[in-house]
C-alpha cells in the first residue's frame, strides 16, 4: 500500500524504508545490509570501480579552499577507505602518494593540515608526508593536541599536577595518590616526569 512506504534515509535512495521493521534506522533493506556487514550504510555498496575513479576524477585535481570529504567508506576512526585489488587500504594515502611521490620512509605518514582527517577529509593539498613527532607538533601548534586535561578520561588538572610535583618528594606517593583520586604509579609518572612531561612547573 502507498501509505506503507517511506522512502530510505540515505540522501537519494528512493527506496521503501520498510518502516515498520524494527530496527531497521530508516535505511532500505540494502543500506540497512551495508550498515549491519560494515557500520556504514554506504559502505561496500558502490559499484565496483566508483570510489578510484571518483578519487582520479574529482580529489586528485579539485582546488578548492575547504576540506573535501569523501563520500564512500570510512573506518570507526572516520578515516576514508578504499578496497583496491583486494585490500581495504586508507584512500587519502593514496591520494598523498599521487600528489606528493611515494612517502619518504615507513614512518611517514599522510597527516592533513586542515585538522579533519577524522571527518573524512581527502583534499590533496591538505594532505602531506609527517612522522608520527611531526604530526603531534602540527596538533600542538593548531591547539587541537588532546592531552592532558583535555582527554575525556583525565582526573587531573594542570594545577593538580604542579601540585602534585610540588610535594612529590614530601609525602608519600601513595598518601598523594588517595588524596588526588589515582593510583600510586600515576603520582610517580608524574614526579620522575615520565608522564605530563610537556607541562611546565
Amino acid at each position: 500500500m502507498a501509505d506503507d512506504f517511506k522512502a530510505c534515509s540515505v540522501d537519494g535512495c528512493n527506496r521503501n524504508a520498510h518502516w515498520r521493521r524494527q530496527g531497521r534506522r530508516g535505511f532500505c533493506n540494502a543500506h540497512y545490509k551495508r550498515w549491519w556487514r560494515h557500520g556504514d550504510p554506504l559502505d561496500g555498496g558502490t559499484e565496483q570501480g566508483e570510489p578510484l575513479r571518483w578519487l582520479q576524477e574529482v580529489a586528485i585535481p579539485f582546488s578548492g579552499s575547504e576540506c573535501l570529504i569523501w563520500p564512500f567508506g570510512r573506518s570507526s576512526w572516520g578515516h576514508p577507505r578504499i578496497w583496491l585489488d583486494g585490500q581495504k587500504l586508507q584512500a587519502h594515502r593514496i591520494v598523498c602518494e599521487l600528489t606528493r611521490g611515494e612517502a619518504p620512509s615507513e614512518d611517514h605518514e599522510a597527516a592533513h593540515s586542515c585538522g579533519n582527517g577524522h571527518l573524512g577529509c581527502i583534499h590533496p593539498n591538505h594532505l602531506a608526508w609527517m612522522t608520527r613527532e611531526e604530526i603531534e607538533a602540527a596538533k600542538l601548534a593548531r591547539g587541537t593536541c588532546v592531552r592532558g586535561e583535555k582527554q575525556w578520561a583525565s582526573k587531573l588538572t594542570e594545577n593538580d599536577v604542579r601540585k602534585i610535583r610540588a610535594i612529590g618528594d614530601t609525602i608519600p606517593q601513595w598518601k598523594i595518590a588517595e588524596r588526588f583520586g589515582v593510583c600510586q604509579r600515576s603520582i610517580s609518572g608524574i614526579v620522575r616526569r615520565e608522564t605530563w612531561a610537556w607541562l611546565p612547573d
